[in-house]
């Protein structure tokens, strides 16, 4: 647990109001199910998917509507160290694409109608005011976490209200479902130190190639996510700690809308390694949130199975995808979405006019 006095106001308050899932909500859609032209039990994770709907938004006729991705971006210092296969101006370039709507989350988002919304946190390039475009750099790419801390304890709030005020603004505008995806050179870097430090896990088992690197280059990350985790050891007490000391502007963020969505009752699709580093963080911060999380798929990352593990999730799609974007997420929606309309439209038996199975 973290100290309450240590927090901005606005996290403080969306702690509070992130309540686990209602009992009583569960066995409603439980038993509506059973009622349903089916064998008991017969659609598998998608009656348990419906059930967890139900549950997270305490509405017997659950909805994916509003469904968007939030494409969260920033930079790394620690890229100075070598750690990536491209390099930093990436990011802006591909924040790029992502507005002109031609990256892989774009097209997958077209096909199952959700919309994007990016949010620069931290792009070391700037950007003119743009539809689907957020504006809320922190500062141009965090600090290279083996010299230093990757940002200071006023930057880490920046980050993280950015992310509740989303969750917030998401909610007002009737979202039921959203998926948090990212881009950061550099970043399954701050992902495999945090995951390291969060499991308690050898980096040599969490750090994987990320954009591509040699296997060289992969044990040269290894040598940087071990000395900087040793570097900040005495100073990562508690999760927002090893957030400042090890992570990225775009995590800090995902953490933020996470937590702010669990306190608003939206469910939220988590991605692939990075963004699930940011869940494991809002886990620790606040437990409860862990209910209203969806694994949209697990990656190639190694870290990003041992994070599922972890905290207890189980992801919807195994495709060997290690893209991020929110790209898999977003496959995920089409799941989501076929379990909620399952739950709403079939026929009972009784409206069927079906008989059930003899006792």
């Amino acid at each position: 647990m973290i100290s309450m006095t240590h927090l901005s106001p606005e996290l403080a308050q969306t702690i509070e109001d992130i309540q686990p899932h209602s009992e009583r909500w569960r066995h409603i859609a439980l038993g509506h199910l059973d009622q349903l032209t089916k064998p008991h039990g017969s659609l598998g994770r998608l009656e348990e998917i419906a059930a967890r709907l139900v549950a997270i938004q305490q509405n017997p006729r659950p909805s994916c509507d509003g469904k968007a991705v939030y494409v969260f971006a920033a930079d790394h210092g620690v890229v100075a160290e070598g750690v990536s296969a491209y390099p930093q101006e990436v990011t802006t370039q591909m924040v790029l694409n992502f507005l002109r709507g031609g990256a892989a989350v774009n097209v997958l988002a077209r096909t199952v109608g959700a919309s994007v919304v990016v949010v620069d946190m931290g792009v070391a390039g700037d950007f003119p005011p743009a539809p689907g475009l957020v504006l809320a750099k922190v500062r141009r790419g965090t600090r290279n976490f083996l010299r230093e801390p990757a940002m200071t304890r006023d930057e880490l709030f920046a980050a993280i209200n950015t992310g509740l005020r989303l969750a917030q603004l998401a909610s007002n505008e009737g979202c039921k479902i959203l998926a948090v995806g990212e881009m950061g050179i550099g970043n399954t870097t701050s992902a495999s130190a945090l995951t390291s430090v969060i499991t308690k896990t050898d980096p040599e088992q969490v750090t994987g190639a990320g954009t591509g690197i040699a296997d060289e280059a992969r044990k040269h990350k290894v040598d940087v996510v071990r000395q900087a985790i040793a570097q900040h050891a005495k100073e990562m007490a508690d999760p927002l700690s090893m957030l400042a000391c090890l992570g990225g502007y775009e995590i800090a963020a995902m953490t933020g809308m996470i937590l702010g969505a669990a306190a608003r009752h939206i469910a939220v699709v988590i991605d692939g390694f990075i963004s699930t580093s940011a869940a494991a963080l809002a886990f620790l911060i606040a437990p409860a949130s862990r209910d209203y999380m969806l694994a949209g798929h697990t990656s190639q990352e190694p870290g990003h199975r041992i994070l599922l593990d972890y905290m207890g999730l189980d992801p919807l799609l195994n495709l060997n995808m290690r893209l991020g974007e929110g790209s898999g997420a977003v496959l995920a929606f089409s799941i989501v979405e076929a379990a909620v309309r399952v739950y709403n439209e079939m026929a009972t038996f009784a409206s069927a006019g079906v008989s059930q199975k003899a006792e």
